[in-house]
This record gives structure tokens, sequence and C-alpha cells, in this order.
């Protein structure tokens, strides 16, 4: 199993860490975690006065498929308005799902499809950024 879910693409995506850390001052931040694996993100967001995503940072205790989940998702985020976060969260849930090939990164995310108990650490990520930008 080790070797179809971290393949290449996985750990590169993992390793570079792009995005990680925290902001300074974000607009909104939320912090989502796995209690059956123990994965932990923390995503920061900083939008400007368009409601356009112009920062992201995250925060991300877990294995490597939620590291380059949280990798993947800040570079497709970057720059979108926060109205479309639910199509990049519907993207990789048809990755995982099996009815599309994903944009970019997203692709790399096709192997895990037949190992659902992974889906949670792929999608982690996704539900942390999607709460961050819930009205309050």
């Amino acid at each position: 199993m080790s070797d179809a879910l971290y393949h290449d693409r996985i750990v590169a995506l993992a390793k570079s860490r792009a995005g990680a850390g925290k902001l300074e001052a974000p607009t909104a931040s939320a912090r989502r975690d796995n209690p059956l694996c123990g994965d932990r993100v923390t995503m920061d967001v900083r939008l400007d006065d368009q409601d356009r995503i112009v920062e992201l940072a995250h925060q991300v205790r877990g294995c490597a498929l939620c590291q380059a989940s949280a990798v993947a998702l800040a570079a497709r985020a970057t720059g979108l308005p926060k109205a479309e976060i639910g199509t990049l969260r519907a993207e990789i849930d048809a990755v995982l799902d099996g009815t599309a090939a994903g944009e970019g990164d997203f692709a790399a995310f096709a192997p895990v499809r037949p190992y659902r108990s992974r889906h949670d650490c792929v999608t982690l990520p996704f539900e942390a950024l999607q709460d961050a930008l819930k009205p309050r």
C-alpha cells in the first residue's frame, strides 16, 4: 500500500512545504483534526476587499498525504475568490472517487482512490480552508 500512496509526486509535494507556515495577520483561520489518524491542519487565509484569496498558509501535523494535499490546495486556491473553493473541494472529491483525473497536482492523489480510509487525509486541508472561509 505505501508504495502506491507515497509515490514520488506525493513525496515531492509534501517535502516542498510550499505555503507552510503561519500568516502574520490572517483574515481568517481554522483548524481541523482527524481523530482517527491524528492529522491536524490549520489554515490561515488573507482575503482582499473582493473576497479573493491573496495569501494562504498552512500548518500540518500529519502524514505525507495530508501535507501534500495542503501544498496542492494552497497553490490552486491562492488568487481565487473564496466562493470558488467549493469547486476545488468537488474536484478533489471527484479525483478520489474516480470520476475525474484532476488538474495539476490534484491528479497526484488518484492512487489514493482504492484506500477509502486515507481519503480523509487528503480532504482535511480542504475542510480547514472551508471552515476558515465560513461567514462569522
